[in-house]
């Protein structure tokens, strides 16, 4: 079912049944390496998180991104691709390709600039030859845009997704994604005009809490319907606090939450606090020079189901 009200979304997920099976976190994760990290101009048109007026040091981004995906095999297993100087965005590989059990799902982009690392061969052949994953390729179809795990949010333990429309996402893409995750419930709602993701104003923690920046959403029933199916175990986020990416956090394991350093930084000792309450540590790695390509640590992770 996918519907785009708030009162149908929540009924319909007052009858779901418990998914016994289904894994709240990823079992490993992958990276794509910054080569030659630059700012991608394509991207900046509906990226507000992005500043071209800013410099880049290309070596300061490599070095933050190994320690990134160092600090994660605290949690999963972690593979990274290598860079290619010719996509620059490349270094949030999530919105392009992510995985359900058993498949390889490919984003379409809306920029050319992230339409061509779909065709990357090396990690359509990881998934399909090495990991036997069966492929559904979006990134071909005309007539809709659909940014995976960057315009959806899933809830995995539940099958429930969340998905954000605005011009990284439109309902065709949504109902594209639906089919290819299999999920049994996808709620869509409008970003606010000035978002272009949602996994910058939403982050679901192991299916049992939520981060919320309620000013992400055009329509404030949008936000609270969330934080309502989450039992109300929500962190609401001042715009401050999404601005510094504090939305943009992950989990890879049942009792921690991972986020940039800025982010956490961000926080406050009751937000601390409620996400301890809520069962999980807070850890964080610096990631301030890959932030000002306009995307933070949750974009960097391609989750492995």
């Amino acid at each position: 079912m996918i519907t785009t009200s708030p009162t149908e979304f929540l009924d319909a997920c007052a009858t779901l049944a418990p998914l016994p099976e289904a894994a709240a976190t990823a079992r490993a994760a992958f990276l794509v390496a910054p080569a030659g990290f630059a700012l991608a101009q394509e991207s900046a048109r509906d990226n507000r998180y992005m500043d071209l007026s800013r410099t880049v040091d290309p070596l300061r981004a490599l070095a933050q991104h190994g320690a990134l995906a160092q600090a994660l095999r605290a949690d999963v297993p972690v593979i990274t691709f290598p860079g290619d100087p010719a996509t620059p965005d490349a270094v949030f590989p999530n919105n392009v390709f992510a995985t359900a059990p058993g498949r390889l799902i490919v984003g379409r982009m809306r920029h050319p600039v992230r339409q061509r690392e779909a065709a990357r061969a090396d990690i359509r052949a990881f998934f399909g030859d090495v990991l036997g994953y069966d492929e559904i390729d979006l990134s071909g179809c005309s007539g809709l845009v659909a940014e995976l795990t960057g315009s959806l949010v899933i809830d995995r333990a539940r099958g429930i997704g969340y998905c954000g429309l605005g011009e990284r996402c439109d309902l065709a893409g949504a109902e594209a994604m639906h089919q290819a995750f299999g999920l049994r419930l996808t709620y869509c709602f409008e970003l606010a005009a000035s978002e272009y993701h949602t996994n910058v104003v939403l982050a679901l923690l192991a299916s049992r809490a939520a981060i919320i920046a309620a000013d992400g959403f055009r329509e404030p029933a949008a936000a609270q319907a969330i934080a309502q199916a989450c039992g109300g175990r929500a962190i609401w986020l001042s715009p401050a606090q999404k601005q510094a990416f504090a939305g943009n956090a992950i989990t890879l394991s049942d009792e921690r939450v991972w986020m940039s350093a800025g982010a956490a930084a961000a926080l406050t000792d009751a937000q601390r606090e409620a996400l301890a309450g809520y069962g999980f540590a807070l850890d964080a790695v610096a990631l301030d020079e890959i932030e000002k390509a306009g995307g933070s640590l949750r974009c960097c992770v391609g989750e492995i189901y």
